[in-house]
């Protein structure tokens, strides 16, 4: 008994995960919130001004840098450690550690960390706007599956019916009880059905194909979605989702406003920056730095080749008694030859201590024209773009308000056609059971017949529309309200 069940249950169990493997509203909107390349989009730029953010903090720390040159000179040149003309060919090096730290900018760099800090925020909220557009497109193309599948399913039902009506007439018509006529209209309308039955399931999938491209899955990946009971879907009164309440709980929680607002002091503080950098600015800086110098060539003793000697012009010498006498200077003949690598680098250490130099001071930057006063420019700029973001928020709240009272009379409208629909369908069904009882007794034409029955399926297609429209209406509220966008 046991194996058996174990049996069962392992050949049962890709059906059961298949099953279970089913997309509702809320997996679809967090799998799309993860996933869809207009929210991956928005955590980019959150991520880039988040690191704008820390290069804003980063500039109030003292900078530190250092510096090296590695290299030769030729020809007639300086000793740079000497300072004196020469000729020889010279390895030299220059190393040296500086940097600067900002003592007083008029809040320059702190205004710059608080607009940063801002708009890194804003970015976030962004993200959260971004997730929001998308989980309306999601319950938007969602319930259009939903509703187009319920198409398909009254489709069925309707090419049932015509089957039936097709059976019986024709045994009616074999039996010489009915024209051969009222066969044809029916067969004729089972063919009309069937291209609706074709068209519906094109619609499901083209709207399917659609949900998949919002989620970001591929077009050919499995998919299937949890089809709940449309009537068993909670809906709050319309009494509670009154406009004017509805919108002042979104101000306080739609991200759109919340962008806006965080955008405008980013730019406040942008201004305030901006104005700091027209005034002077005291900054101290330090300096170390040391040098190193070698000759790459020497004299070979070996090829010195005394040739005689020559009076030192100029010099005057004198004995312990005083009487001057003559200073001549050997003359002779040499070759250089180059230094082996090791001896490039003799004395570094020493000559790197012995040049060894530090500065510090203080400096003040006052600004008075520079490419044309582009502090001033961009001074003037940052006050205008403060105007636009103000502008952008009083359009976005005045887009918000009238959006949720449209919301609210499409809800009020959708809520009355829905019920006028239901009592559509009613008159619909009971017109044609009336007319499918005249047709059997035979005091109704098939035309007639198939009249009523188009009636009563284009008021159910008809309803079917209304219903899914009703709840996005009222969805759509709850959604404006804070409620998120769930069924």
């Amino acid at each position: 008994m046991g194996k058996r069940f174990i049996l069962m249950f392992i050949v049962a169990l890709p059906f059961l995960a298949q099953a279970q493997d089913k997309w509702d509203l809320r997996r679809c909107v967090d799998y799309a919130v993860k996933n869809n390349i207009s929210v991956k989009q928005a955590d980019v730029q959150a991520r880039i001004a988040a690191l704008q953010l820390h290069q804003a903090k980063m500039n109030q720390i003292p900078s530190i840098g250092f510096g090296s040159t590695l290299g030769t000179q030729f020809g007639r040149s300086i000793d740079p450690t000497t300072n004196q003309f020469t000729t020889t060919q010279l390895l030299y090096q220059n190393m040296g550690i500086q940097g600067d730290v900002q003592i007083f900018g008029f809040g320059q760099l702190k205004k710059a960390v608080n607009a940063a800090r801002f708009n890194a925020e804003a970015a976030l909220k962004d993200v959260a706007r971004a997730a929001n557009d998308i989980s309306i497109n999601v319950a938007t193309y969602y319930l259009q599956v939903l509703a187009a599948n319920e198409q398909i399913h009254i489709s069925e039902v309707q090419i049932d019916q015509d089957l039936a009506q097709f059976k019986d007439t024709k045994s009616r018509v074999e039996a010489g009880a009915l024209p051969e006529l009222n066969l044809a209209e029916i067969e004729s309308q089972l063919a009309t059905d069937s291209a609706g039955l074709i068209t519906a399931r094109a619609t499901f999938q083209q709207n399917v194909l659609s949900l998949k491209g919002l989620l970001n899955i591929d077009a050919g990946a499995p998919f299937e979605l949890d089809t709940p009971p449309i009537e068993q879907i909670p809906l709050e009164s319309l009494a509670d989702l009154q406009p004017d309440a509805v919108f002042q709980l979104a101000q306080a929680n739609q991200p759109i406003l919340k962008v806006n607002e965080l955008k405008i002091k980013g730019a406040e503080n942008t201004i305030q920056a901006n104005k700091a950098l027209l005034y002077p600015r005291l900054s101290f800086g330090y300096n170390l730095n040391s040098q190193f110098s070698n000759a790459l060539r020497e004299v070979d003793p070996r090829t010195i080749t005394p040739t005689g000697y020559t009076l030192a012009e100029g010099i005057v010498a004198r004995n312990t008694n005083g009487e001057e006498y003559k200073i001549y200077n050997q003359t002779a003949t040499y070759q250089y030859h180059n230094k082996s690598f090791n001896r490039w680098w003799s004395q570094y250490g020493s000559q790197l201590n012995e040049n060894f130099r530090q500065s510090v001071g203080l400096t003040l930057t006052v600004p008075i024209f520079s490419a044309g006063n582009t502090s001033r420019v961009n001074y003037q700029q940052s006050k205008l773009n403060l105007q636009t973001l103000q502008l952008q928020q009083d359009q976005a709240t005045l887009d918000l308000k009238q959006s949720i009272y449209k919301a609210y009379i499409d809800a009020t409208s959708a809520m009355q056609k829905y019920y006028a629909g239901e009592r559509s369908v009613t008159s619909a069904q009971k017109a044609y059971d009336f007319a499918f009882k005249r047709y059997q007794v035979g005091l109704l034409s098939s035309i007639d017949l198939l009249t009523n029955q188009n009636n009563l399926l284009k008021a159910k297609l008809q309803q079917l529309t209304n219903r899914y429209e009703y709840v996005f209406r009222m969805k759509l509220l709850e959604f404006y309200k804070g409620q998120g966008m769930k069924l």
